[in-house]
């Protein structure tokens, strides 16, 4: 196999693996976080410091990876390697990105907080019209009519949900905390559509080659500065003290409730590795559609675990973001299998050799 050819197969695996993680992150995630308030969880800090808190497991992979690059130092006896392979450019890309992911981090917690998952995951799923429109200002996203489509449906279905949103209003809130709730929900909508662009923005942008180690270093230090917001609203709102006595609380006892802290960690780390594969293998886009995709696994699971109401507009809207999900994906596939026969029909013209003159 040439080496370009396995390139791209590696490529591809890589793509499905980043796939399968980002999935279980998108559906896991939002049911984990919303289990913890459910059951007598009450901060919102720390639920959002559980986002990101979860990077240090990336350190094995990242050691993996240095253990062999120091052994193909050796065997090479070249003596140039690096510990950590990002440069500057791209470290404080990601410092600044990280510290955008920490708010982002907080709003979506705020909103998880006050809204049934049912209502979070399909406000969300309006992260992939601004993914869109921030691909096409920042990255130049070209668009066909399935993706404008797909961003019209999704834009749609967050309007229905909007104009009958206070009927799902959990009992004992009040309208203006719901109402802050999903305020703050789209906003984390917004953010998330807008990160995943500037990620792709600062691969094509700086002048250094993008392996898969660099990209699992850049979400090292994005997710530790997305932490240290978190920490910071922990240590204003005095957090850390209460987390030992809200698990002495908690519904479950106190072994669930850490089960519940450290199942979010985990789930929201795999969101983030999941959501930044895909960028580097394909494009922010492509990432944005398959969070918007699994989040109805996500509302039909907290149906089933958390007894949440499906009304009709709940329906109506889940319909319209599943048929965008299927337009987007009948034209993908479309479009691969033009740009297939396009090469092929080149490959099979034969090329007319110029005749030289006598």
């Amino acid at each position: 196999m040439a080496e370009g050819a396995q390139e791209k197969t590696m490529k591809r695996i890589l793509l499905i693996i980043s796939c399968a993680v980002l999935a279980i992150g998108v559906s896991g995630g939002p049911l984990m976080m919303r289990l913890y308030f459910l059951d007598g969880g009450h901060r919102v800090w720390l639920p959002s410091f559980l986002e990101a808190c979860g990077f240090p497991i990336i350190l094995i992979p990242l050691s993996i990876a240095y253990i062999r690059r120091r052994r193909s130092a050796a065997a090479t006896q070249s003596t140039k390697i690096k510990l950590m392979l990002m440069e500057p450019p791209l470290f404080f890309a990601f410092v600044v990105i990280g510290l955008i992911t920490g708010l982002n981090n907080f709003f979506f917690a705020f909103g998880v907080s006050r809204l049934p998952v049912t209502t979070s995951s399909l406000i969300l799923a309006t992260q992939l019209a601004f993914n869109a429109l921030f691909s096409f200002l920042l990255v130049r996203q070209k668009f066909r009519a399935y993706s404008v489509n797909t961003i019209v449906l999704l834009t749609i279905a967050a309007g229905v949900l909007a104009m009958h949103s206070t009927g799902d209003r959990p009992a004992g809130e009040s309208n203006k905390q719901y109402a802050m709730g999903f305020a703050l929900t789209v906003l984390a909508a917004v953010l998330e559509g807008f990160i995943l662009p500037v990620v792709e923005l600062a691969y094509k942008k700086v002048k250094q080659t993008i392996c898969y180690s660099t990209v699992l270093e850049a979400q090292f230090i994005m997710c530790m500065f997305a932490s240290f917001i978190g920490i910071t609203g922990m240590i204003v709102t005095n957090d850390f003290k209460s987390i030992s006595k809200e698990a002495r609380q908690f519904d479950h006892g106190e072994v669930v409730y850490y089960t519940v802290l450290a199942g979010t960690a985990l789930l929201y780390q795999c969101f983030f590795v999941g959501a930044i594969g895909v960028v580097f293998c394909a494009s922010s886009l492509l990432s944005g559609v398959i969070v918007a995709a699994f989040l109805p696994v996500t509302e039909v699971l907290a149906v089933i675990f958390f007894k949440e109401k499906f009304n009709a507009e709940k329906g109506v809207a889940l319909i319209l973001s599943l048929w965008g999900f299927v337009s987007y994906f009948y034209g993908e596939i479309k479009q691969a299998k033009k740009m297939k026969k396009n090469v092929t029909l080149e490959a099979e013209i034969p090329q007319v050799l110029p005749i030289p003159n006598p």
